[in-house]
């Protein structure tokens, strides 16, 4: 699924249909600062259906959130230095607790991430964003 959107006002429905096209509960984001990852997931963890205040975790790494779909770990790893480091907070019993995880930055996690996962890219040019979610 490739879409584009304009604005953020967009983002509530693009967020449904993610949602709706989920298969897999390990969803990664990818793209260049200030694409906007944040700022979908936070969408995204609103239309599950939650109350949380959801904010970034750059300097947490992990957040905690409910939604009526099941808890969500949302994981920023920009700061992270190594695969050591994701093993040190315990970066595998999310992965295998069932609970949905996203993560921001995966590719310093790699080699750790389960086969089984979405990928959402987001491109950002001029006051556009093209979003692919495979």
């Amino acid at each position: 699924m490739t879409t584009t959107i304009n604005s953020i006002q967009e983002l509530s429905n693009l967020a449904q249909e993610i949602i709706s096209n989920f298969q897999h509960k390990i969803i990664l984001f990818e793209g260049e600062m200030g694409a906007g990852k944040t700022t979908l997931i936070k969408e995204i963890i609103a239309q599950m259906g939650s109350d949380d205040e959801t904010s970034s975790p750059t300097f947490s790494i992990v957040n905690e959130y409910e939604t009526q779909m099941g808890k969500v770990f949302h994981f920023d790893l920009y700061r992270i230095k190594s695969e050591m480091e994701a093993y040190d907070f315990g970066i595998e019993e999310y992965l295998d607790s069932g609970a949905y995880c996203f993560i921001e930055w995966p590719d310093k996690i790699e080699n750790l991430i389960p086969e089984t996962h979405h990928l959402v890219k987001i491109i950002a040019e001029n006051n556009l964003r093209t979003v692919i979610f495979a």
